[in-house]
């Protein structure tokens, strides 16, 4: 429920209350004041969210019409009192015109925008240079990537081409200081190679695209939920978007300073996919949520962008995922090197002369010119009844362990077979 301080001309006031009143407002009252230029009626109006945009746009012929909206969620209770459980809890979504509003208050200054993103990307940096992986959540905390994000999206569900514009603009320019701002720290420093954090960090899953869907629902459902009907803050949502981009642009950054382009361009991938996958699920969520192109106080929405930028967001997500796909295992080492750690385990089992132990599978960033290289280290344990040495086990399972992958997998498979000897129990 929200509370609204409607001010109109004295003599008004009686009109704004039967209005009020059929919009099933409550605790209503009228007062009059002494405004700097007339006499006023002020009416202290209490009305359910999903109301708010109804009684103002039934207010809207009233001359000289001005209103306080709060923003907070209000607890009206009016009799008969036991009915006071149902009045509390009946909680519902924010209004379309306060989604849209709180959405643009988030808009700050450029100085400090670009300050936030400036900083984020020294964080960044840090996080990345040091393997430090804290430092990428406090990064994730101060970029400012969820703002501009976010009123993207509502802009694309409004239809409003202006704001549309001027939030891509943010966007944009948010990123390039923290892709700016990362690749001069690493050229300043001397930077000469990737980190084993970029290098972890610019690994690409085939469910990737599902991360940033993710995170810009999440993001719509915190500015749509009202302030008591949610226990997650906008700050965790606001954070889960600035996870979708601030590790990749930072990596983007850092790999062109050093020169590493295989890393700068699945960097970049990562940017692209967050981009139109945020804004496609946002601007879906908002749209579910009752915001349109034309409502109280806005009439600026064009119809016909929506659709264009719906399906221009998902034209580059289609896009992405063809790239993703046709090039394997570029950009989908992270997933293929689950499935080859599946296969080599299989192997193994297969084999009856030793148990596994331990397996880890990896593809590797080793500079080796159209070789991808899957670097596999088995850890086995031979079996008390087997009679080979350890030399012809580590042999042959080398050869089959290699034959399967070279088999199944777009790569070259370096396998390090180590056989382990259990104690002897009679020592």
């Amino acid at each position: 429920m929200r509370q609204l301080l409607v001010q109109v001309p004295q003599g008004c006031g009686k009109t704004v209350l039967e209005i009020a009143k059929a919009c099933e407002g409550t605790n209503l009252a009228q007062f009059e004041a002494a405004g700097i230029e007339q006499p006023l009626d002020l009416v202290l109006v209490h009305i359910s969210n999903g109301k708010v945009e109804e009684l103002l746009g039934k207010l809207e012929d009233v001359p000289d019409l001005s209103f306080t909206l709060l923003p907070t969620g209000i607890m009206a209770l009016h009799p008969p009192a036991d009915a006071a459980p149902d009045q509390v809890t009946n909680v519902e979504e924010r209004s379309p015109l306060e989604i849209f509003l709180s959405g643009l208050q988030s808009t700050g200054s450029w100085k400090g925008f670009l300050s936030y993103a400036a900083i984020a990307g020294v964080i960044v940096w840090i996080g990345l240079y040091n393997n430090t992986v804290y430092l990428l959540v406090a990064a994730m905390l101060l970029a400012p990537f969820a703002g501009p994000a976010m009123n993207t999206a509502l802009a694309t569900a409004r239809g409003d081409r202006q704001l549309l514009q001027r939030s891509i603009i943010r966007y944009f320019a948010a990123l390039s200081v923290t892709i700016a701002t990362t690749a001069l720290l690493s050229w300043i420093l001397q930077q000469q190679i990737p980190t084993n954090l970029m290098i972890d960090s610019s690994q690409i899953s085939t469910v990737s695209v599902l991360i940033p869907l993710a995170a810009g629902a999440a993001g719509a459902l915190t500015l749509v939920q009202s302030d008591r009907s949610s226990l997650v803050s906008g700050a965790a949502t606001g954070m889960l978007v600035a996870a979708s981009l601030a590790p990749p642009a930072g990596i983007v950054g850092m790999a062109g300073a050093i020169g590493r382009w295989d890393l700068a361009s699945n960097g970049l991938f990562l940017l692209l996919l967050q981009l139109g996958g945020i804004n496609l699920s946002a601007a879906l969520v908002f749209r579910l949520f009752g915001l349109s192109t034309q409502g109280s106080r806005y009439q600026r929405g064009k119809r016909g962008v929506f659709p264009i930028s719906v399906g221009i967001s998902a034209i580059v997500l289609t896009g992405l995922l063809i790239w993703q796909f046709s090039s394997s295992p570029d950009l989908e080492r992270s997933s293929r090197a689950q499935r080859a750690n599946a296969q080599l385990q299989q192997v193994v089992k297969q084999n009856d002369s030793v148990q596994l132990v331990e397996a880890n599978v990896r593809f590797t960033r080793a500079n080796i010119q159209g070789q991808n290289t899957l670097l596999c280290v088995v850890y086995v344990q031979r079996q008390t009844e087997a009679t080979r040495s350890a030399e012809q086990i580590r042999a042959d399972l080398t050869q089959s362990l290699q034959s399967r992958l070279l088999k199944d997998f777009n790569a070259t498979p370096l396998v390090d077979v180590i056989v382990l000897e259990a104690p002897d129990a009679k020592s």
